[in-house]
């Protein structure tokens, strides 16, 4: 499948908000790959197909998840939503004929991160972040910090203002999110 068949595939699944969100993700994840040294193209797709299984209604991913093996643990039980990420890793290969493991563990990684992070996988976790539809009070010193920062700064900084925002939403925070943002850390 062509990336335009992909798209296109994409379009008619999606709501069209969160077809636009995929499409902003896709072009902020391409600029950052570029600004990295990394593979726009491979970077691209990956965002572009991020939210693939977003598809699914939230009172069902639960069990499209467990339909898949996917392991499925306390804080994905409680916010089922978080599935859509790794779902979404299996969804490239049943839907879009995508069989690239980078793009597949980044779409994996997506939503709450994880140790071991690649530099795909913070570009793409970082995207979703700062697309161009994204408005929430942080948004622009995180696009000023995408422009000018490390990539390890860039994404500790979005990964503790998503710990930040969860905890102030009274959900659990997640082992992999809290993994990541001190794996940064130890390695200043």
């Amino acid at each position: 499948m062509t990336y335009e068949e992909m798209q296109a595939e994409l379009e008619k699944r999606l709501k069209p908000s969160r077809f636009r969100h995929s499409l902003g993700v896709a072009r902020t994840a391409a600029r950052l790959a570029e600004r990295f040294g990394q593979d726009a193209e491979q970077a691209q797709l990956a965002g572009l197909l991020h939210d693939c299984a977003r598809e699914f209604p939230n009172d069902s991913l639960l069990a499209e998840a467990k339909k898949r093996g996917l392991p499925i643990g306390p804080v994905e039980c409680s916010m089922p939503l978080l599935l859509h990420a790794p779902l979404g890793a299996c969804r490239l290969g049943e839907v879009y004929g995508v069989r690239d493991p980078a793009v597949a563990q980044a779409i994996a990684r997506h939503t709450v991160g994880g140790p071991q992070m690649t530099a795909l996988d913070k570009i793409i976790w970082f995207a979703d972040m700062i697309e161009p539809g994204r408005d929430y009070p942080q948004v622009e010193r995180l696009r000023q910090l995408a422009r000018e920062a490390s990539l390890d700064e860039m994404l500790l900084a979005g990964l503790s203002e998503s710990i930040i925002f969860v905890v102030q939403k009274g959900h659990l925070v997640h082992p992999n999110t809290v993994l990541a943002r001190n794996e940064i850390l130890l390695a200043r």
